[in-house]
């Protein structure tokens, strides 16, 4: 379960505040399939970073009961001067696993060849996605952070990674950043709304994505008006 507790982050700009959370409070209970949406900027991936631990509120707090990863698309959590390898090594001392069992399962999933025991920093971004997803499937969460994830690499890879994903959410919860209205409807139960620091969730997923989309609507319009009168 993950719980959110009367959580705030604002960033300022110019002595104006732009508020990523007001006063959030909100439960995300074990096993739970959430899709989370918001305009762009909104502060979806701020707030799945505070839920992880690596963004500090500046007021409340986060109360995770079972193991969480890291936000998976985020690429936070890849060191760029270590190889491969090494941030593997890294992740398992981090997070308890066998260290021999995650460089097997990573090595075989990521398909990286001789690239694997090269400094990150020389990899393509397709190449650090797969690193990065590969470090994730290899370790069972109770649930899982998910921020924007697309598939990479080519149809094999595809199907193998949505087979892995598909076992791994088979038993675990999922909280998804995610624009695409279709990827929440096929993998989630539930929904929330982020919009001006003010989280709303939803047990109906359509009806979160009805309210996401008057949000943007609305926020398109005001733009566009004033844009006009300038």
């Amino acid at each position: 379960m993950i719980e959110l507790i009367n959580l705030t982050k604002a960033y300022y700009f110019k002595g104006h505040a732009k508020f990523i959370a007001r006063d959030i409070s909100a439960v995300f209970p074990s096993g739970s399939r959430v899709g989370m949406l918001g305009r762009n900027g909104a502060g979806k991936s701020t707030l799945l970073s505070i839920m992880a631990g690596s963004v500090r509120p500046d007021r409340g707090r986060v109360r995770v009961t079972g193991s969480m990863s890291w936000p998976i698309g985020l690429q936070g959590c890849i060191h760029p001067e270590l190889t491969g390898v090494q941030n593997v090594k890294f992740i398992a001392r981090i997070y308890g696993v066998d260290t021999e069992e995650l460089l097997d399962f990573v090595s075989d999933f990521a398909e990286l060849g001789q690239n694997f025991n090269q400094p990150v920093r020389h990899y393509s971004s397709g190449m650090r996605a797969r690193l990065n997803f590969g470090m994730s499937m290899g370790i069972r969460f109770d649930t899982y952070l998910l921020d924007e994830v697309s598939a990479v690499g080519d149809a094999g890879f595809k199907k193998k990674s949505k087979m892995v994903f598909d076992d791994r959410m088979s038993s675990a919860g999922v909280i998804m950043v995610t624009h695409s209205d279709s990827m929440i409807r096929r993998m989630c139960t539930s929904a929330a709304v982020l919009e001006a620091g003010r989280l709303t969730m939803y047990q109906d997923v359509d009806e979160a994505i009805e309210q996401h989309s008057r949000n943007t609507l609305g926020a398109d319009y005001k733009m566009s008006k004033e844009f006009m009168e300038e």
